[in-house]
């Protein structure tokens, strides 16, 4: 449409073009941006909040809070992790004992050995990285650093690994969900009588004893392990194990949506986490200065082992950007960086796979959540690398076969990092006691735990997704059988499950399209109501 007006200079007829079909284009660009923003309403809320965070506690740093204004400062967040870790238990347990029943035996068998060879690979590839990144930089060389604390590291190799094995068979599955066990050491003292030049004289003894007890932390691996058992069980029941299975289901899917909705607390808690960590360090200029050097080697290690190293296998493995999948899990990185912990992120590396990169459900609640169990090759980095760079501060030498001997410790001491507070510190120590290496100066990196730590975290959110999408490219062969054996025609079944962010309210909309059903959710064989939520989703959170 064309609009004729006369030229002043001319008198010629001129025509301008309307505006018109300009405005409706303008106008969709600007819906699709703002929709664009509402589905990500979440991650951009998210992101503010780490930036607000950073804000906050240095704003308040040079004030000096005193310990009643960083507890009020700190409250929000510790209210926000219980809120997730009130549900990470329901969460494992149904998720992995709908994942188990819905796999023959000998399909879950390949998924488990697939995920523990991934878990063990990467665990060595971080080792060996966390030892060259350190010998590259050299933080530490000529350098003569001793710290005023002095911390005892009593726990030893062999009683880790026993302590593992021990916890993948609890003796209580109740108490399994609180407590887990774990060697202890008790010192006993006795007066025993010793002859000397100057006479006989008593002379006080130390003996360590090992006994068993009890950590009040959740026995993971133990719950993952009896859950495999009894979605299992329950498949083998067919009919018999279905109304076990559709109540399972129904607990799970229940607990998903009440998470959805902590999650709208996200950017609070990352707030308060990321400012109370900042406003508590005395001196932020004087930490990196002193260990400046460690810090950039195991930053940098870091950021190659996400962005180059599990890319690539990524790559090699599925065929796909693995960059793009890198921001798709955007969210949970934040919220592990922010809470320093993975197990509070199950919710959403869960969502992430199912819903932004359609990985079967079996596979991702079942991988996840064995994955973060024994999977810490962010933490098997920083151990090595801490290991190497104490030894250059006492200045003991380390040869080549001493390099091997650390790499292999920190491998396997990876999959089995106690559940306590500073658990990579401790587990430092007792590589260091295991290398004769004096562990005085482990105590400098405790000044920059809240870093690091956060950064370990981010790490194992990469490793953790990604051993998930790789099992499902190696998988998914055997599972389109399964489908294939109970009538599942997966490829013909496209369930949407969309949460409307925009009214931040849990109102599900299913959108299907099947052949030869009407509700799009239906998927026959002995598992039809349970098997519905196993199909092809995409969730856009």
């Amino acid at each position: 449409m064309t609009k004729e007006t006369s030229s002043l200079t001319t008198g010629q007829p001129v025509h301008h073009a309307s505006s018109g079909p300009r405005e409706p284009m303008a106008k969709r660009a600007c819906l699709r941006v703002v929709k664009g923003l509402m589905d990500n309403l979440l991650l951009f809320t998210t992101l503010f909040g780490v930036i607000f965070g950073f804000v906050l506690g240095f704003a308040v740093r040079p004030s000096h809070p005193s310990e009643e204004a960083l507890m009020w400062i700190g409250l929000p967040g510790q209210l926000y992790l219980r809120l997730l870790k009130m549900m990470i238990i329901p969460l494992i347990g149904c998720s992995v004992i709908c994942g188990a029943a819905a796999l023959d035996p000998k399909a879950n068998g390949k998924i488990s050995l697939i995920a523990l060879v991934f878990i063990i690979s990467t665990n060595a590839l971080g080792s060996a990285m966390g030892i060259g990144s350190v010998y590259m930089f050299n933080p530490g060389k000529g350098e003569e650093r001793h710290a005023d604390t002095n911390i005892e590291g009593n726990m030893q190799t062999g009683d880790i690994l026993a302590d593992l094995i021990r916890n993948i068979i609890p003796d209580n599955l109740f108490e399994a969900t609180f407590a887990q066990t774990q060697t202890k050491y008790k010192i006993e003292t006795r007066l025993v009588e010793v002859n000397t030049t100057d006479g006989i004289k008593n002379e006080t003894m130390k003996t360590t004893k090992r006994y068993l007890g009890k950590m009040d932390n959740a026995n993971i691996i133990g719950l993952i392990f009896a859950c495999t058992l009894l979605g299992l069980a329950a498949a083998g029941l067919k009919e018999k194990g279905k109304p076990f299975l559709d109540f399972i289901s129904s607990v799970s899917d229940t607990v998903i949506v009440v998470v959805r909705w902590f999650m709208w607390t996200t950017p609070v808690g990352v707030i308060s986490l990321i400012g109370v960590s900042i406003a508590s360090i005395d001196s932020v200029q004087d930490v990196f200065a002193q260990l400046g050097l460690f810090i950039a080697a195991i930053t940098v290690g870091i950021a190659v082992q996400q962005l180059v190293v599990m890319c690539a296998i990524f790559f090699v493995f599925t065929r796909q950007n693995p960059y793009k999948f890198l921001l798709s899990i955007a969210r949970p990185w934040m919220i592990a960086f922010a809470a320093t912990s993975t197990a509070v992120a199950i919710p959403e590396m869960i969502a992430a796979c199912e819903g932004k990169n359609n990985i079967d459900k079996r596979v991702a609640r079942f991988v996840i959540p064995f994955s973060v169990t024994i999977s810490c090759n962010g933490s098997a980095m920083y151990i090595a690398g801490a290991t190497c760079f104490v030894a250059n501060l006492t200045g003991t030498p380390l040869n080549i076969a001493d390099g091997l001997l650390i790499w292999l410790l920190v491998t396997i001491s990876a999959m089995a990092i106690p559940s306590v507070p500073s658990a990579s510190i401790m587990t430092t120590i007792m590589v260091l006691s295991s290398m004769n290496i004096p562990a005085e100066d482990i105590a400098l990196l405790l000044a920059i735990e809240w870093y690091l730590d956060r950064l370990r975290s981010t790490s194992s959110v990469v490793s953790h997704t990604i051993c998930t999408a790789v099992v499902y490219s190696l998988c998914k062969g055997d599972l389109d059988k399964i489908d294939e054996k109970h009538h599942m025609p997966r490829n013909e079944t496209d369930v949407t499950i969309v949460i409307d962010n925009s009214a931040m309210d849990d109102d599900i909309k299913l959108n299907g399209k099947t052949r030869g059903s009407t509700n799009g959710a239906t998927l026959g064989g002995s598992f039809n109501s349970m098997q519905s939520s196993f199909g092809s989703s995409e969730s856009s959170v």
